[in-house]
């Protein structure tokens, strides 16, 4: 992702040995290099990285701040402000619809929403109103399904609007209702007259405007024609992962002034995070979002009755990683959590300890069963002997089992340091 060279900002100034006009002229054509690769609108580089400068040759340090925590932080809340406001939705009765051209990942993000409401108590639904791709009743259907939420549509029916007044009516009873609408391949005059027959007939709280994060430049044309079609209440940016560039979808969001709600970065039904712009930032910096990550952690935590606490102290056993290992298998790879983390905080570990596999987990538990209770409890004692009595017992070899243990001592480790993280300007000081 283009942005994330941003990261290599920080670590200039960080190891940088004197704080001078030289290096703000470097920093800052740094920066707009890695705003514009990631399609960020040119007016809106040239807005921010001419306050960066100004700001970092004008302004005096807080007394609390060093020379490069100050252009830090400068760098921070000038990005920040490019970025604007995230959108806070309230956990209460609401209805929202899903507009966006063709495979912008709309009937995936129904879905997903429909998870993230759920999981935080919401009973919740979704109603199938695409009539125009075939595929769409099935695949939202299927996704309800799976993840166990409300679902209404119908198959053979081509009003999308009588779907949606129906399905309001079946699904009255439930918190949360998401509406799937149609895509295009552009904006043609049946897909703005559809949409605004279905906002008249849902009547939705939110109107969320789904984009890509591939889409460049050609975002701020689409958000704006949407926009003034329905008036769009907030924009949901989708793959944004490690091959889009995603500059554009905030750059639209921010010219026509309507709030990112959030952001998708995987395939997996829960990659989707309400977008906070300050850990947004932080992460594109390497400053982390421990905020976030220990949310992620606190809910899943709850989910599968775990102790948080002691997860997060790092005192769990072997015995607790049984139920813990499937909670982090939840969260996703263990190299997703540690992107996670300030530059700081970072730790050296290879990647075959941070690329966890179902497989491997999988085989993790089977290890498990062939050790002690007092082993399980204390894996300090496994030395060489119980290793290889362990390996034969499970039908491993030894180096898997010293994998485990290698794996278990890292998240120890790990969650120790989660536990401890600062505020992001202040961590910078570890690690530099």
């Amino acid at each position: 992702m283009a942005l994330s060279s941003l990261k290599e900002v920080v670590r200039k100034i960080a190891r940088s040995s004197a704080i001078d006009r030289h290096l703000v002229d470097e920093i800052v054509r740094d920066i707009q290099r890695a705003l514009i690769r990631a399609d960020v609108n040119v007016r809106q580089v040239k807005e921010i990285t001419d306050a960066i400068k100004k700001r970092a040759l004008s302004e005096e340090p807080l007394k609390s701040l060093n020379p490069k925590e100050h252009i830090i932080r400068i760098v921070y809340e000038e990005l920040l402000k490019g970025v604007g406001e995230g959108l806070e939705i309230p956990l209460e009765k609401a209805r929202i619809m899903l507009v966006g051209l063709q495979g912008s990942g709309k009937t995936t993000t129904a879905a997903k929403l429909a998870k993230y409401f759920k999981d935080r108590g919401m009973k919740t639904a979704v109603i199938a109103a695409d009539t125009w791709r075939p595929a769409a009743y099935e695949q939202l259907k299927q996704l309800a399904e799976n993840i166990d939420v409300g679902f209404y549509g119908r198959k053979n029916e081509r009003d999308a609007v009588r779907i949606v007044k129906k399905g309001l009516e079946e699904l009255k009873d439930y918190d949360m209702i998401i509406i799937d609408t149609a895509g295009r391949h552009a904006l043609e005059d049946d897909l703005i007259k559809e949409m605004i027959e279905i906002e008249k007939a849902a009547n939705p709280d939110y109107k969320f405007l789904v984009l890509d994060a591939a889409i460049g430049q050609l975002a701020s044309k689409q958000a704006e024609a949407f926009h003034s079609a329905i008036g769009i209440d907030g924009i949901v940016i989708t793959k944004f992962d490690g091959t889009a560039k995603g500059g554009g979808a905030l750059s639209a969001a921010r010219l026509i002034q309507i709030p990112i709600a959030f952001i998708g970065s995987g395939e997996k039904i829960d990659d989707l995070d309400r977008f906070d712009p300050a850990g947004f930032i932080s992460r594109l910096l390497g400053m982390g979002d421990i905020k976030a990550l220990l949310e992620k952690i606190e809910r899943i935590t709850q989910e599968d009755e775990l102790d948080p606490e002691k997860f997060l102290k790092g005192e769990f056993t072997l015995k607790d990683v049984y139920r813990q290992i499937e909670a982090m298998g939840k969260m996703g790879p263990v190299r997703k959590i540690f992107e996670m983390l300030p530059l700081g905080m970072s730790m050296k570990v290879d990647d075959e300890a941070m690329d966890m596999t179902q497989e491997k987990m999988r085989r993790f538990l089977v290890i498990m069963d062939s050790m002690t209770e007092e082993e399980l409890m204390n894996p300090k004692i496994i030395d060489g002997s119980r290793i290889r009595r362990i390996a034969i017992g499970s039908g491993t070899s030894p180096q898997e089992v010293k994998e485990l243990l290698k794996y278990y001592n890292t998240m120890k480790s790990l969650m120790k340091r989660m536990k401890k993280g600062r505020i992001p300007i202040k961590g910078l000081k570890m690690g530099f």
